[in-house]
């Protein structure tokens, strides 16, 4: 059930996941009550957990922030009854990148700290996870030695990770997903720097690099990479990036990438042109269809 709804959201954005696993997750509440083993109750707890992050991912992802608040809070609740480390701490790292999304950026890296708490408990996947998140924190506060080091200790677990130790909600993290994370981590450090070399070779990567089972984060890729290069005075490169994650972008639903959308729309405006009218252009298009 879990595995489905998230294809489905990874697909086509959680405007348009079905349900948007609601239902599923209320039915699914009700076995935390059932009488059961304690291996049993602990797997089951766990279950529930991982399905709760998803639909709150899903809520996120459509805009609906209080109901993300409420099926994230109750993904850290089966966390803390299973009791599940690895989920606690991938719980805390998703309401850390909302935070983020709002910028709340003081409460995103107290979040992240919690979750590093005992992490020689999580996989060398999961380190990788959180130190990437926060390294984005420090890019944000302008803590560019701080953050190069945490992307540094991030690759560093990533090339140590075992999947076959990793539990089913970090199935994410893999080598496209830690790229385009880790590039967007940069942005702040080569717009500070001038040198968008290090976040554009990551982001090309990860565009290179995910499958078809993620185009929503290929997507997101797609748009920072293009914002970057407009941003660093490539205009020329910036196109096709912005034009492939435009025509990707026409078949999902998701409030996160109309406003990353929109953001590459300003970086091109500032860099005139007729085929940068072009571009924005057509993110009109879609973003007003999104917005129907």
């Amino acid at each position: 059930m879990t595995a489905a709804l998230a294809g489905a959201e990874n697909q086509f954005g959680g405007g348009t996941s079905p349900g948007n696993g609601t239902d599923q997750l209320r039915w699914a509440a009700r076995l935390l009550d059932a009488p059961a083993s304690g291996t049993v109750r602990r797997a089951v707890t766990e279950a529930v957990g991982n399905l709760a992050s998803v639909v709150a991912h899903t809520a996120f992802d459509r805009g609906d922030h209080d109901a993300a608040d409420e099926y994230l809070n109750l993904a850290l609740d089966c966390a803390d009854k299973a009791p599940s480390w690895e989920l606690r701490a991938s719980t805390l790292a998703d309401m850390a990148r909302k935070a983020i999304y709002l910028r709340q950026d003081d409460e995103a890296l107290t979040l992240v700290e919690l979750a590093l708490v005992r992490s020689d408990r999580l996989t060398a996947t999961a380190r990788a996870m959180l130190h990437t998140v926060r390294a984005g924190l420090f890019t944000r506060a302008r803590r560019h030695p701080e953050a190069c080091d945490e992307i540094a200790q991030a690759d560093s677990f990533l090339a140590e990770r075992d999947t076959s130790v990793d539990p089913p909600w970090l199935c994410y993290y893999d080598d496209a997903e830690h790229a385009g994370s880790t590039g967007k981590a940069l942005i702040p450090v080569a717009l500070a720097t001038g040198d968008p070399g290090p976040s554009v070779k990551r982001l090309a990567t990860a565009i290179r690099a995910h499958t078809e089972t993620y185009p929503r984060s290929r997507v997101f890729s797609q748009i920072r990479l293009s914002r970057l290069l407009f941003a660093t005075g490539h205009p020329a490169e910036a196109l096709a990036p912005g034009i492939a994650a435009v025509e990707d972008a026409a078949t999902i639903q998701s409030v996160r990438l109309t406003r990353e959308l929109a953001g590459l729309a300003r970086a091109a405006r500032a860099r005139p042109g007729d085929d940068t009218k072009q571009l924005c252009h057509a993110i009109s298009a879609v973003t007003a269809r999104a917005t129907v």
